[in-house]
């Protein structure tokens, strides 16, 4: 042992009593301070507070849901919590946590994976807190969803197979650009396939992701141009996939000897359709289905009956609609 520290053991046997106990003190007084940081709650004022989780904000569809949700909410003077995954289960899971935390009274979730989601809802099941999923069902065979509020996708395929089945005069090679992981999407490729399968001479030769994001349907529709010398026709799951799909037909020099179909009949892809880029598209109504979601959580908070599946209608958009 080395002198200084002989000294400063010496000096500390020699502080009095009272300044060890008032140490001791201290510590136990500052520990619990710079503990975990607890999320606020939303004030006890008796409103009512709903978490929302989107599957992306970058979506003109997303943003017209959010309006729907957020108009509905101030009729009946409901607080929303407003947050987007972007596509990543694990922030969504994180986000879902957070307003377990904050004691939400309802959460609607539009959910990045239908399958991994399942965890997440129990959770809030056994929180007390009654979820609602949004324009995405969830597929997990755990956990209880009070309601599920969304388009008539199944039909939407079909009415997306017309559409293409008429572009290219009932004959060809086609691909989906789809988008797997999410219930929607595939509610809309079983349509389409079980459509077009009435139609002798169309054959999908390919079906790949592409995530429901422009960029990349850029990317896997000039791998298939590559793949496939002879197609004649694309089905995108939503509009950014048909734009992407469309971006690239037209570096390949392809416009016109591919027809495209899409699925939402956002402002931008009506005005490719009226330009005779995009044949066709599925038309959604997302800010119906905002409003929706929010009077199924108004009955539920009132105790009425909810019925678990809130289908919304879907319509067609071509360049001869009013």
């Amino acid at each position: 042992m080395t002198r200084e520290n002989g000294s400063l053991q010496t000096r500390i046997r020699r502080w009095p009593t009272f300044c060890v106990l008032t140490v001791v003190l201290l510590i136990g007084f500052v520990l619990p301070l710079s503990g975990c940081k607890q999320s606020p709650k939303p004030a006890d004022d008796g409103t009512k507070t709903i978490g929302v989780t989107l599957l992306t904000v970058q979506h003109q569809f997303y943003q017209d849901l959010r309006s729907g949700l957020e108009e509905e909410a101030e009729k009946h003077g409901y607080k929303l919590l407003v947050s987007t995954a972007e596509f990543d289960p694990a922030r969504q899971a994180n986000q879902i946590d957070e307003f377990i935390v904050q004691n939400v009274d309802a959460l609607v979730v539009c959910p990045c994976d239908s399958r991994s989601v399942g965890a997440s809802i129990v959770a809030a099941n056994e929180a007390g807190v009654a979820v609602f999923t949004a324009d995405i069902a969830s597929m997990a065979p755990i956990g209880k969803v009070t309601a599920h509020i969304a388009s008539d996708n199944v039909q939407g395929g079909r009415e997306a197979a017309k559409l293409l089945a008429k572009a290219v005069d009932g004959a060809g090679n086609v691909i989906i650009l789809s988008h797997p992981e999410v219930a929607s999407v595939m509610d809309r490729v079983n349509g389409f396939k079980e459509e077009i399968a009435k139609y002798e001479k169309i054959e999908v030769v390919a079906e790949l992701s592409a995530e429901g994001k422009r960029d990349k349907a850029v990317r896997v529709m000039e791998d298939l141009l590559q793949a496939h010398d002879n197609l004649v026709g694309v089905f995108g799951i939503n509009d950014d996939s048909a734009l992407g799909a469309l971006a690239a037909v037209e570096a390949a020099g392809k416009l016109g000897k591919i027809k495209i179909v899409g699925y939402d009949a956002t402002p931008e892809a009506r005005t490719k359709i009226l330009a005779g880029a995009i044949y066709g598209d599925v038309i959604q109504h997302p800010r119906k289905i905002g409003q929706l979601t929010i009077r199924a959580i108004h009955d539920h908070i009132e105790g009425r009956p909810t019925p678990p599946s809130i289908p919304v209608e879907v319509g067609t958009y071509t360049a001869e609609s009013p």
